[in-house]
């Protein structure tokens, strides 16, 4: 790398963290009881007054962790999806991945009893995986042939069944179904000394798998044909991208629900400030996804406190602006 695009590379790199320190400090701050800067660091150099002491290292630090790890899979899996299959719209949240695993952590817990973390995993990512599969085949195919907006449309179908159903059951019996109600909204409620321990060798996994394919992705934007006709073995490298989407998607919706639109919009984020290369924009849109999903989630207990908004509403009402701007983006280049 040229040392004028690698000093460029440094300093957006550099900018995406300072983002996710902001988030990170907003995150430690925001809640039922406000904390300014200043209390929040003391508290994590170990001063300050007991109860600054509790609220901040012993419960909003461990949400914080449990956010970054959640957003920055979720990031990462967008990034994958919308290079390996060159979709912009490409989001684990759109084309139904995280429903899937949402509903089959739903049916786990609810109908057949299993409430480990370690089982809720294994159960997030088998239904992210098959979710990928319903998607792939209502589209045609998982192949870059397929339009962006045929396979979005196929994500949103898959998506709304998956979550219908997992609502279906919910409703079947509301007291029983209480205890899983995260994963149907998506939050960063749940106990993060727990969850985080459990999901991070999943997320851990579909980090380095998606550091690995960084490479191979920068062939296979170029399209199928042409990056088959280079020497790349796409056949293989669709199946390892899907395999690190399952585990990132399934790893992040284990540990919060469906959260959606962090996919979508931590990676263009990325590719705007990023060059065309896959590992900058892997690494950017992970970091810029913890400090988005970590904001969200600030923003949220900030809204309603004492009580909180789930950062997948917030998500969700920052995002859907983001999908219409997108898509209007794209109509009017395909009309030129």
């Amino acid at each position: 790398m040229r040392p004028r695009r690698l000093l460029r590379a440094a300093g957006v790199l550099a900018l995406s963290l300072a983002l996710l320190a902001l988030a990170v400090l907003a995150g430690l701050a925001a809640g039922a009881k406000p904390l300014s800067p200043a209390a929040v660091l003391s508290a994590l150099m170990g001063q300050g007054s007991d109860e600054a002491l509790i609220i901040v290292r012993e419960l909003r630090l461990p949400r914080v962790l449990l956010g970054l790890a959640v957003g920055a899979a979720l990031a990462v899996a967008g990034a994958i999806i919308q290079s390996a299959t060159r979709n912009p719209l490409g989001d684990p949240g759109l084309l139904g991945i995280n429903a899937g695993a949402s509903l089959a952590v739903v049916v786990g817990a609810g109908v057949l009893g299993l409430t480990g973390t370690g089982a809720l995993l294994a159960l997030a990512a088998m239904g992210a995986g098959l979710a990928a599969l319903a998607v792939g085949t209502v589209a045609g195919g998982l192949k870059g042939g397929v339009p962006p907006v045929q396979l979005t449309l196929a994500g949103v179908a898959v998506g709304a069944l998956c979550f219908g159903l997992a609502q279906g059951f919910a409703l079947s019996d509301p007291e029983r179904f209480d205890l899983v109600r995260n994963w149907r909204v998506g939050a960063l409620a749940g106990d993060a000394r727990v969850i985080l321990p459990a999901v991070l060798p999943a997320i851990g996994a579909g980090l380095a798998l998606a550091a690995l394919l960084a490479p191979r992705l920068n062939v296979l934007t170029l399209g199928a044909d042409r990056a088959a006709a280079l020497g790349l073995s796409v056949a293989r490298t669709q199946v390892l991208s899907l395999l690190a989407v399952i585990l990132l998607a399934g790893g992040a919706t284990a540990a919060a629900g469906p959260i959606a639109f962090v996919g979508l919009a931590a990676p263009h984020m990325a590719r705007r400030l990023t060059l065309a290369d896959e590992r900058q924009v892997l690494a950017n849109a992970a970091v810029l996804g913890a400090a988005l999903l970590i904001a969200a989630d600030a923003l949220g207990r900030s809204l309603a406190a004492p009580s909180e908004v789930p950062a997948g509403v917030v998500t969700a009402l920052i995002g859907a602006p983001v999908l219409i701007a997108l898509a209007r983006l794209r109509w009017r280049r395909v009309a030129l």
